[in-house]
């Protein structure tokens, strides 16, 4: 590595360093979910672990300890954190800024070859747990009802507004810069889902505008695809039965 690059490099924090790599994926076209991706758990490492990119030995060290502790996630969170920071570190020894990429050593896990679908009685407790009383509860509860009635993604029902929802024509329009296939369409609603909606949207805020995401948060931004794993994890903690987004995704059409 020249003289240049060494001063260029460690001019820059670890920070202003993954920055550099978000904006390069942002440059090779990626999709928006693909980038969030990026960014949560990249994000999430350096916020655990404390690591700094120029401290190889430390942050291979730190990069082990946050793999024995992920050992606890399923198989397919694990699989997708990896494959993420294995990315992001392969950039950081391209570009000279580590040495050496010490995900090399972090074995992929088997996975189960398709998510369990959730029985009537799991999805009946499930039901039970959302309080009604608050935004957030009545915003689960729809949610819930939603994918299991559409099969819709979570980063797809999280992005939507309430103009994308046509009530009374019983359908929700995805459209195509929020569809993970980047192609439009169009779902038909059941009664029962139309008014989970209609319940959700009169519980927002009075000041929030039909511009601020229909499944958000109580202080009215954007509901992460991760805020929402760890809010069913909660549910599933209540009620005995691992259920994960992708189950009940998987479980569209089967009760």
């Amino acid at each position: 590595m020249s003289r240049v690059r060494q001063i260029y490099s460690k001019s820059l924090s670890t920070k202003e360093i993954c920055e550099q790599f978000i904006l390069q994926k942002q440059a090779e076209g990626l999709a928006k979910r693909t980038i969030e991706d990026y960014k949560y758990h990249i994000n999430n490492f350096f916020k655990i672990t404390n690591a700094e990119i120029y401290d190889y030995e430390n942050l291979d060290i730190l990069v082990k300890s946050y793999f024995v502790e992920s050992a606890k996630l399923a198989p397919i969170t694990f699989n997708t954190r990896r494959k993420i920071l294995k990315t992001f570190f392969k950039w950081l020894t391209v570009n000279k800024y580590i040495p050496q990429n010490p995900m090399l050593e972090i074995p992929k896990r088997k996975e189960d070859e398709q998510p369990r679908a959730i029985d009537e009685l799991t999805l009946k407790d499930l039901l039970t747990c959302p309080n009604l009383k608050t935004f957030s509860g009545v915003r689960d509860y729809a949610l819930i009802i939603l994918t299991m009635d559409t099969g819709i993604r979570p980063f797809e029902a999280t992005q939507l507004t309430i103009k994308e929802f046509n009530l009374k024509s019983f359908e929700v329009f995805i459209p195509a810069a929020v569809a993970k296939t980047r192609i439009a369409r169009t779902l038909p609603l059941t009664p029962i889902t139309v008014e989970a909606i209609k319940n959700l949207y009169a519980a927002r805020h009075p000041n929030w505008n039909d511009q601020i995401p229909l499944f958000c948060t109580e202080n009215g931004t954007l509901l992460t695809r991760f805020q929402w794993s760890r809010r069913l994890r909660q549910y599933s903690e209540k009620i005995g039965v691992s259920v994960t987004p992708y189950t009940l995704r998987h479980s569209f059409g089967t009760i």
